[in-house]
């Protein structure tokens, strides 16, 4: 709603993007809605994959013609109930995995048991484990880069347009906390 409220569409988030690209060889990964791809012309360029989060494994076919026109990869999301599925999921990972810590927002602790889940993933593909949802500290992002290869960040919501020089700030707390 925020985003919406402040007139972000699709649209201006590709152009932001093509114009990101121009100047910057870092890979970008984009967690949208399947509808998106369906329905746009996906941004070339530095994009390397995507995570579809309302698409499950099983679905994921659906998606090949896109992702093999634009060389990307379908990042596979593993959440903390997927039990019997990791491995499965897993075997057929591009790019890297995603493990989902929890719940979206801050969380004060986080239970999920990010080693046990990384040890089946690694039992079937050496692909890398990034963490995401609900790290808020740099004591949090500490624990799952132990466990993983990464932790995955959200923050910006406090700041809005001035969120660019906290968000670097925080960044380098974060980075300097998983050294």
């Amino acid at each position: 709603m925020r985003a919406l409220s402040n007139g972000v569409t699709t649209d201006k988030i590709f152009e932001m993007v093509k114009r990101i690209c121009k100047d910057s060889n870092i890979p970008m990964v984009f967690m949208i809605y399947a509808n998106v791809v369906l329905s746009y012309k996906m941004v070339e360029g530095n994009m390397s994959g995507l995570i579809l989060p309302d698409v499950p494994y099983e679905g994921k076919g659906e998606f090949d013609v896109v992702l093999k026109k634009y060389e990307l990869d379908l990042i596979s999301m593993i959440v903390p109930t997927s039990h019997q599925r990791i491995q499965t999921i897993a075997k057929d990972a591009g790019g890297f995995i995603y493990c989902v810590s929890g719940v979206t927002g801050i969380q004060s602790t986080i239970t999920t048991d990010i080693s046990a889940m990384v040890h089946l993933v690694r039992e079937v593909a050496d692909v890398p484990v990034a963490v995401g949802f609900g790290i808020s500290t740099p004591e949090q992002a500490k624990k799952m880069a132990d466990q993983s290869d990464g932790a995955i960040e959200k923050i910006v919501e406090k700041y809005g347009k001035d969120a660019h020089k906290y968000v670097e700030e925080y960044v380098k707390e974060m980075v300097e906390a998983i050294k």
